[in-house]
């Protein structure tokens, strides 16, 4: 696309809804990147999205219908990036369950992929799941979503469609069904840890359960934690898919019928 001014207002929005993809989608809004560095990757990826798209006049009248447009494409750009950051958290949720159980719930670090407080746990989590995030080029179907949702959402057609709502109650399903699947070996085990204390209680009374089991769910915990580690491929798994699917359905949702 040339640089002209009759285009240079259909480039902009191009911009816009690239910058709010950049600023709320996972790997790309991570809080360590310098904003410099974010605001040139959005212009960047607007100028390759901009030669590939055949220029279409705006229609709006004045200043507040082209503010609207400006609105339009910026809510666009953050709900298909929220979609997938979204998923992200479900390891957070996880990792704070865990640490409930096995009594680490209160040492609390900062989640750069969140930008919460979360737990030991969670942030380990979140870390293992950026990490192959990269490793399997998930960072890059994402970005190809973002370069599709232009084919499917025109500049200025975005329409936010009733189904919005139904999607967001369907990955609060998700969030809940994968993130107590992460937590159920650590749960299973201190269960059973729980059972056997409360039965050394009523055998040897005179023992204090509760300094023993503080160190024994921490120790159990840690050990169950390194049997499992080799599971993180496979929870990874379930997080991408549903950022596959939240993302799909969230551009579909904006799309005009």
């Amino acid at each position: 696309m040339s640089f002209t001014v009759e285009n240079l207002e259909f480039y902009l929005m191009i911009i816009v809804r690239m910058s709010a993809f950049v600023y709320s989608a996972p790997f790309f809004s991570l809080s360590n990147v310098p904003v410099k560095v974010k605001a040139g990757f959005a212009v960047f990826l607007g100028l390759m999205m901009a030669n590939m798209l055949d220029y279409t006049p705006l229609s709006y009248s004045g200043t507040i219908g082209f503010a609207i447009l400006v609105i339009k494409e910026a809510i666009v750009g953050l709900l298909i990036g929220y979609s997938a950051n979204i998923c992200s958290y479900i390891v957070g949720f996880a990792g704070q369950m865990i640490d409930m159980d096995i009594g680490l719930s209160m040492v609390n670090v900062l989640d750069p992929v969140a930008k919460v407080q979360t737990t030991i746990t969670g942030n380990l989590y979140s870390y293992f799941v950026m990490f192959l995030l990269m490793a399997t080029n998930m960072h890059y179907f994402i970005l190809s979503a973002i370069f599709d949702s232009f084919t499917l959402i025109p500049i200025g057609k975005a329409v936010i469609h009733p189904s919005m709502y139904e999607i967001m109650v369907q990955y609060v399903v998700d969030y809940f069904v994968i993130g107590f699947r992460i937590v159920l070996p650590i749960f299973a085990t201190t269960l059973l840890l729980n059972i056997v204390l409360g039965i050394m209680a009523k055998v040897a009374p005179q023992m204090n359960m509760f300094v023993i089991g503080m160190q024994l769910k921490i120790i159990v915990g840690f050990v169950v934690l390194l049997l499992i580690i080799e599971m993180m491929p496979q929870v990874s798994d379930f997080i991408f898919t549903e950022m596959k699917t939240m993302m799909n359905l969230a551009i579909r949702a904006m799309a005009p019928k």
